[in-house]
């Protein structure tokens, strides 16, 4: 996960945003990587600080607005050819994100150890 949210976009805002001076691509990737750079500091420091399992609650904090923030890039990007495969990149992105957002979300029962009742009356 982290390679795939890190490196093709990394990739994509250096070549199109800083080489062929993109401002849009620039600024929408720019951003993605602050937030994901606070969204990292915030589990270090809660980690630290709690010592417990609650640092996982963390990432429910900016993975919504993650989502938001790919959606807006998607809007931003004009549908110019040239721009296509950074289009096809934030797709990309907010899948993958979904995708662990929804894996991160059925792990919680587990890692609470939240007990599961049955309505079975006996």
């Amino acid at each position: 996960m982290q390679l795939l949210a890190v490196v093709p976009p990394l990739v994509v805002m250096l070549l199109w945003g800083v080489w062929w001076g993109d401002r849009t691509v620039l600024t929408v990737l720019a951003w993605y990587f602050i937030v994901l750079g606070l969204q990292i500091i915030s589990e270090r420091v809660t980690l630290r600080q709690l010592q417990n399992v609650v640092w996982v609650m963390v990432p429910y904090i900016y993975l919504p607005y993650r989502f938001w923030q790919l959606y807006e890039g998607l809007t931003l990007l004009d549908s110019t050819s040239e721009l296509q495969w950074v289009r096809y990149l934030l797709i990309f992105e907010l899948v993958l994100w979904i995708v662990n957002y929804a894996i991160d979300v059925s792990q919680l029962p587990r890692l609470f150890r939240w007990e599961v009742q049955s309505n079975d009356a006996s």
